[in-house]
């Protein structure tokens, strides 16, 4: 018997600045963080596109804080029921330093999902190869002999996940590092702090691969997904370093690779033919700049399934066009649009 699964990405931008510390929505007229649109407006959006969605689970990327006083979990929650949603219970893992979680809100009634974490912790000092995602990365990041230590920005959700048939996945939540080379005051600065954040998020990707590498040696079915903030040929300093952080986790040489195939027409087409699944305002240049930055990632096991892979792009999508309000809800929503996979397990 084939049982069918969706699951979705989607960075929702700003999600935290639609609840109070109750974790209520503010469905009012206010200004969201979102530019020229209120929160009743954005969250209105918001509820559209989930409930078009109608995944099995979503992996939230830029959900609702945690805190001493504010819960991701109860925000979200209170958030599927005003807007009757399936998707009605949420998980997160390591919270971060950020008011931006990563969590997973999903249809319990389809799935059962626990927080996994892997790896062993590290000592103060850190630790090489793949230590718990919480701990710290030894790594010589530079190519001059000396390990330098790493963090996550925002540590990486591991969970384990089973469908009601009793299939068994592997899924981790991602938020790579931004590569934005925010307070830079004049070109030199811009240079160096672009590459600091460069080097930063390959070191996160490399970190990622190395769990992806002990998961498929494993022989568990994995899903690695979410915002990477990079892609192939995104940026000039890309050349310094060789390769993409999305080149690193996808896998390389004799590594066991994983598929997405949006990433996989970046890589071959040089661009000139590459999707894109955010969209975000140039203000010297008064324009957008669409780009690829989120992804779903699946094992050789899930890919030899034939799985669909869909961006909800409000202009590209023909299935979102012909829905009416959708291509303006997604506008509205976020600066990102969602990615969806259909799986037949």
């Amino acid at each position: 018997m084939t049982e069918r699964l969706r699951l979705a990405s989607y960075n929702v931008e700003w999600f935290n600045a639609l609840f109070d510390d109750q974790g209520r929505v503010l469905d009012d007229t206010e200004a969201s963080a979102r530019f020229q649109i209120n929160r009743g407006a954005q969250l209105a959006a918001l509820g559209s596109v989930f409930t078009a969605l109608n995944a099995d689970a979503v992996m939230i990327i830029e959900a609702p804080d945690t805190n001493s006083r504010r819960s991701t979990v109860t925000a979200l929650e209170n958030f599927a029921r005003r807007y009757h949603l399936r998707t009605r219970r949420a998980v997160i893992g390591y919270i971060s330093d950020t008011e931006q979680e990563i969590a997973f809100l999903y249809d319990p009634d389809r799935l059962d999902v626990r927080h996994d974490p892997q790896g062993d912790p590290a000592p103060s000092h850190g630790a090489p190869g793949a230590p718990r995602f919480d701990s710290q990365l030894r790594l010589d990041i530079n190519g001059d002999g000396i390990d330098d230590l790493v963090r996550f920005s925002k540590p990486p959700l591991e969970l384990a996940v089973r469908t009601k048939a009793g299939r068994h996945l592997r899924l981790i939540g991602v938020h790579a590092k931004s590569k934005a080379p925010h307070g830079a005051a004049d070109d030199a600065a811009f240079k160096r702090i672009s590459i600091e954040n460069r080097r930063k998020q390959l070191a996160e990707c490399l970190w990622l691969r190395a769990r992806v590498d002990r998961v498929l040696a494993a022989g568990e079915s994995l899903i690695v997904l979410g915002d990477f903030n990079d892609g192939p040929g995104l940026d000039e300093f890309e050349k310094l370093f060789g390769h993409s952080g999305i080149e690193v986790v996808l896998g390389q040489g004799g590594q066991t690779r994983l598929f997405d195939p949006h990433a996989q027409m970046a890589l071959t087409e040089n661009n000139a033919l590459a999707p894109s699944s955010a969209r975000f305002w140039l203000p010297p240049q008064q324009r957008f700049f669409e780009a690829l930055l989120d992804f779903i990632m699946v094992s050789a096991d899930l890919a030899a399934t034939k799985p669909a892979w869909r961006i909800w792009h409000p202009f590209n999508d023909p299935g979102v066009l012909a829905e009416p309000g959708l291509a303006d809800a997604l506008l509205s929503a976020s600066d990102h649009f969602p990615v969806t996979i259909d799986l037949a397990l």
